[in-house]
């Protein structure tokens, strides 16, 4: 499974099967659906329903513990935040699902992994850039895995990976609202070479 995250904000339920279909074609596997998109929920239950057997799918965005268990119901495996909520954090484990949580700080970080978080989603990766990345790597454990997000692009695939990035969560990269199936394809098609290439 390739570490790219890809981050649907904005889809709408009409869309979301089809555009998730051409993500899966492309060859990526982990697909959320940010809170304050229109009906996510909707969105998110027709994607596990057609393709939860091929991808990890779930929500980002997520904010409290209603949220999680709301994001649960639907049969979602993953939980994306844009901080470090412990609460958010355990409810996610609680219940068999993967926490991403934001972090920029340190003391974030380390917040996340005493938790128990899956990974960490670093956020937004652009103001702390790749170097500060590598800083944080040096006292962060060896096996937390770090996902940059916000202003990283597939042209900076290998800087970020040299700095100790596990993997990317893309957003306007890859997706905005109305473009259609086929062009998402296509930017994930893109994506995905630049990331086989730096393998």
């Amino acid at each position: 499974m390739r570490e790219l995250i890809a981050i649907l904000r904005g889809i709408t339920p009409p869309e979301a099967v089809r555009v998730t279909q051409a993500l899966l074609d492309a060859g990526i596997t982990r697909i959320e659906v940010p809170l304050n998109s229109p009906d996510p929920l909707d969105s998110i239950s027709a994607m596990v329903a057609t393709c939860g057997d091929r991808a990890q799918i779930g929500a980002g965005t997520v904010l409290d513990e209603a949220q999680v268990a709301q994001v649960a119901a639907t049969g979602a495996r993953l939980i994306v935040s844009p901080d470090c909520n412990p609460t958010v954090i355990a409810a996610t484990r609680a219940a068999g699902m993967l926490s991403y949580p934001g972090v920029f700080t340190p003391t974030e970080a380390f917040a996340g992994v005493r938790a128990g978080a899956t990974g960490l989603k670093l956020f937004p990766a652009f103001k702390l850039g790749a170097d500060g990345l590598a800083a944080l790597r040096a006292v962060l454990p060896r096996d937390c895995a770090v996902y940059a997000v916000g202003g990283v692009g597939p042209d900076d695939f290998g800087t970020w990976l040299r700095a100790g990035a596990t993997g990317f969560g893309l957003g306007s990269a890859l997706y905005a609202p109305g473009m259609s199936a086929s062009e998402v394809g296509a930017r994930a098609r893109d994506i995905v070479t630049a990331w086989d290439a730096c393998q």
